[in-house]
């Protein structure tokens, strides 16, 4: 009779864990990606390609090996997804092969600068598609741009802190409409090419260069092109949300770079099919322009479709940015508040309010597009690091479990490319990638204080479990119970190491 209690108290026990939800499957996972990716990119991005690679041919080629790096990049992301099978993406992975503060720094300069940055970008590239309508002869005014950009990311962190179901329906449904957006673009440019208006595509027309570009200018065009691309990783930030994730995290990854690169490649013809080169580079809304040259009265389209795009692309990454602070306050790094998920709805309701508040910050700072260069520096310095750990991983541990294990050519290829890419970038725009630098840099001292300094006055814990205390009130969140199961090949690896 105790037998029979004991079961049916551990299996009540286990139906009530209040634990991050499994809600993520296949088709939700390549809508993550495809929608993270697929946000402002494509409609911000050409003209700085264009720009620093000084030839439409060039820009095609650069939009092409840009989508190929992120395959090689994505190969080595799935197989440190199965084997460290944690969220969190490159922070959980650098943190367990590197340590903690290599892991802190990338943390400090994502929580800091890179992801709020993003998600200002893309709100208001957001706004600014809305309203273009309304102010069809001039700019949207500063104030009334911002405050749409609030409003929408407040919303979304309202859907995000409800319901990870209702998240992940948003972003299938919005990376379906973006995809649509595109694909009316790729047509309308298709058309226009069997109609022969292709000049700036002859090949004799299209790599006449203005000047002989640099290696430094390519590596620039390279980076406008990676904030594009960026978000191809972000699926390892929810890795533990996955339904099978040593299934679904590399399908996922398989099925949607290679999409999103030929979604790209072919939307950059179809720019160019209507637009010199001359009226690319003048545009501040590309596919804006695209619309009012070819679609006439239904130009309203474009705007409307991109607002769609960028609409999903926020949801996108308030859903993962916030599993990486969850991620680091679990290991220690953050305030353990943030590591917290609300009781009912299992959604890391402190976090996502942490991402809100530093978004609408730097909102309200002013105008963020300078920032996309240190974003994509710090972006691919991240990845660099994150993928020279899984060389180190292989030398380090070669007996741990690993489900997809992938040839070492991949991991050094795109490791030779990096270092090409950010030397020539540090060599052509210092200030800019050694700010990059010292933004991450800063986080040194502070995880020295805030981190590794145990013995603090009392009076500053009893401060942090005050605050604690009256969040988890506040926002209704305990611990999340980890899952045994999910970790368990990791661990099982360590002891026999």
């Amino acid at each position: 009779m105790e037998d029979k209690e004991k079961k049916k108290d551990e299996g009540s026990s286990k139906s009530d864990r209040v634990t991050l939800k499994k809600e993520i499957g296949l088709l939700s996972a390549c809508a993550i990606i495809i929608g993270n990716i697929i946000g402002s990119g494509i409609f911000i991005s050409p003209k700085g390609v264009l720009e620093h690679a000084g030839s439409v041919g060039l820009s095609l080629i650069v939009w092409v090996c840009g989508g190929g790096i992120c395959a090689l990049g994505s190969m080595c992301y799935a197989e440190l997804g199965v084997t460290i099978p944690k969220s969190g993406g490159d922070y959980s992975y650098v943190t367990e092969i590197f340590g903690g503060l290599v892991g802190f720094l990338l943390l400090w300069s994502a929580v800091l600068i890179m992801y709020p940055t993003t998600l200002a970008v893309i709100a208001l590239t957001f706004s600014n598609y809305v309203l273009q309508p309304l102010f069809q002869n001039c700019l949207p005014p500063f104030i009334a741009t911002r405050l749409l950009a609030t409003i929408c990311i407040l919303f979304l962190t309202w859907v995000n802190c409800s319901s990870v179901r209702w998240a992940t329906r948003i972003q299938d449904v919005f990376t379906v409409g973006k995809l649509l957006a595109l694909a009316l673009i790729i047509v309308v440019g298709l058309v226009q090419i069997c109609r022969g208006h292709y000049d700036a595509l002859r090949p004799s027309v299209a790599f006449e260069f203005s000047e002989d570009p640099s290696v430094g200018q390519i590596a620039l065009a390279f980076l406008q092109a990676s904030f594009a691309y960026s978000g191809w990783n972000f699926l390892n930030y929810v890795t533990e949300e996955v339904v099978e994730p040593r299934k679904n995290l590399p399908r996922a990854i398989y099925i949607s770079i290679p999409l999103v690169t030929l979604v790209y490649t072919l939307t950059n013809i179809a720019y160019f099919s209507s637009m010199s080169p001359q009226e690319l580079l003048a545009s501040n809304a590309v596919a804006v322009t695209f619309g009012e040259k070819l679609l006439g009265m239904f130009s309203w389209v474009m705007p409307i479709s991109v607002a769609l795009s960028t609409f999903g692309g926020i949801n996108g990454y308030l859903f993962t940015s916030s599993r990486l602070c969850f991620s680091g306050a679990r290991e220690g790094h953050l305030p353990y508040l943030l590591a917290m998920i609300h009781l009912k709805n299992c959604t890391p309701i402190p976090a996502l309010l942490v991402c809100c508040t530093a978004t609408i910050v730097i909102l309200c700072i002013g105008d963020t597009h300078n920032l996309i260069n240190y974003v994509s520096f710090i972006n691919y310095l991240s990845y660099g690091v994150t993928i020279a750990g899984l060389l180190y991983l292989r030398k380090k541990r070669p007996n741990l479990t690993r489900p997809i294990k992938v040839n070492m050519l991949i991991p050094i290829s795109y490791l030779i490319f990096w270092a090409v890419l950010l030397g020539f970038s540090l060599y052509s725009e210092p200030v800019v990638c050694g700010l990059g630098m010292v933004i991450m840099l800063t986080g040194v001292p502070i995880y020295f204080v805030g981190v590794q300094w145990k013995d603090k006055p009392k009076w500053i814990y009893k401060v942090v479990e005050r605050v604690t205390y009256r969040g988890q009130k506040v926002c209704y969140v305990v611990f999340p119970q980890e899952d045994p199961s999910e970790t368990e090949p990791l661990t099982a690896s360590k002891a026999t190491d």
